[in-house]
């Protein structure tokens, strides 16, 4: 239980904690093979956020704040002091949040498909987005998604999230002060702006300046964007996983 909520959650594996946070609407089973894959070198702890997936809703708004404040608090009670996050879409956000929030238990983070301010996706998405409401939660009921989560309450999801997407936000100022290494993971027909990416990157210190033959002028953080994907089956990329785990390996300078 944190912060009144019964957070649900798997522990996959064994080594140094990397938390998996999902994108909205489903939960862990959007990770798939790459979360075995990830598990095979470190103990994986696959959160499904407020409302989602096996964790049930309670009386407050979907909030990426409120959810960064359940990550801290999932963190104290498995006494982690500091764990890598990897988080997608919606779960990048609570990510990014959460590093900005309590920036002391964030050791390296991870987002794939996540811009850091609203305009960021492109403007079919937000209409896309605006759609979510419980007109469209009727259509659930015949998801593949409603068997595995049967509990789910797709209205209320529906509602909250809709309200969430509607919010406008732009975290600029935050992500440049965030002092973890970052890896931005994007597709090269992502749902994200082209030009947002690289602003992200900027964010970053990356792409200033030339990293010199001895790559001393690279930034800590790091870019990639993987051909032939979209926002919608990035996470299937066969490689994603070396990606990933070749990054949180650099040590870390107290490491």
């Amino acid at each position: 239980m944190v912060n009144g909520l019964n957070l649900y959650y798997e522990i996959h594996g064994a080594g140094l904690p990397l938390i998996l946070l999902h994108g909205g609407v489903g939960a862990s089973e959007m990770f798939g093979l790459l979360l075995t894959k990830l598990a095979e070198d470190r103990l994986v702890i696959a959160v499904h956020l407020q409302a989602h997936g096996r964790t049930t809703d309670i009386d407050r708004p979907l909030s990426f704040e409120l959810m960064a404040d359940d990550i801290n608090e999932l963190m104290k009670h498995l006494e982690f002091e500091k764990a890598d996050i990897l988080g997608y879409s919606l779960g990048g956000s609570v990510a990014l949040q959460t590093a900005i929030r309590h920036p002391e238990i964030v050791r390296k983070l991870v987002l794939v498909s996540t811009p850091f301010k609203r305009i960021g996706w492109y403007p079919e998405v937000l209409e896309e987005m605006a759609q979510m409401s419980p007109e469209a939660a009727k259509l659930m009921k015949q998801s593949p998604l409603n068997q595995l989560y049967p509990d789910t309450d797709w209205t209320v999801l529906f509602t909250k999230i809709g309200d969430l997407l509607k919010q406008d936000y732009d975290w600029s100022k935050d992500v440049a002060a965030i002092k973890s290494p970052m890896m931005l993971v994007f597709a090269d027909a992502d749902a994200v702006h082209t030009v947002h990416i690289m602003e992200f990157y900027a964010l970053l210190g990356g792409g200033q300046r030339d990293a010199g033959m001895d790559g001393s002028g690279r930034p800590t953080g790091q870019l990639a964007v993987l051909p032939g994907m979209t926002h919608y089956n990035i996470l299937s990329f066969p490689t994603l996983d070396e990606l990933i785990t070749k990054f949180i390996d650099i040590p870390m300078p107290k490491d």
